[in-house]
């Protein structure tokens, strides 16, 4: 499924079903930002696509990267709201106990912090499954909706204003992550540390505001 779709991105290559979300411009981008939300993996589509969009220059930067964030909000919210009228019997026969069961003792023990990295570092993680959990928990969807987008917008502005000032040297990073995990490895770290600073700064004004 990614060798298909990076073949789809590579110029003059237009076969193949991931090739139509890239030839839609924007509107291929915030159809594909929906999926990868759900259960259904797209192995990173939404941020090739974006970074191969925003390095074409066609329009600004801003208007993929908003698109992409909005689209993944939407997908995020249909996940977390199916969830919680579901609840987690239904969940537990699609998913099986063991696996949901390990991902909702994740989130409880992690919550915000899970949930925070996971949307705003591309790590190999199932973060779909980290949106049913929140939505099967009695997580709050203010709060759950803040930390998505502020998270999502974080991310996809990142890659979008990357793609747009190096082109195709950061689509290449995007499409062979192996060759460049050192400089991966230090943003995940980088984005890691602002969101706890974030949080623990956060429980310390609500602390401050309880005493």
């Amino acid at each position: 499924m990614l060798n298909i779709f990076l073949q789809g991105a590579t110029p003059g290559r237009g076969d193949g079903f991931t090739s139509i979300f890239r030839h839609l411009g924007a509107l291929g981008l915030f159809s594909l930002a929906i999926v990868d939300s759900s259960p259904l993996p797209t192995f990173g589509g939404p941020d090739i696509l974006t970074a191969i969009l925003a390095a074409s220059h066609r329009n600004p930067w801003y208007e993929y990267a908003a698109v992409a964030t909005a689209g993944s909000v939407i997908g995020a919210y249909l996940t977390f709201r199916l969830a919680r009228k579901a609840g987690s019997a239904y969940l537990h026969s699609k998913f099986g106990h063991r696996k949901l069961d390990a991902f909702l003792n994740f989130f409880h023990k992690w919550g915000t912090s899970a949930l925070a990295v996971s949307t705003a570092v591309p790590i190999p993680m199932p973060t779909s499954m980290l949106f049913a959990a929140a939505g099967a928990s009695d997580y709050g969807v203010g709060r759950f909706l803040t930390v998505v987008i502020i998270c999502r917008s974080v991310r996809y502005t990142f890659i979008a204003i990357v793609a747009d000032h190096y082109g195709r040297h950061f689509v290449r990073v995007l499409r062979h992550p192996s060759q460049y995990w050192g400089w991966l490895l230090l943003f995940a770290a980088v984005i890691f540390s602002l969101i706890m600073a974030g949080i623990l700064l956060n429980r310390r004004l609500t602390a401050a505001n309880i005493g």
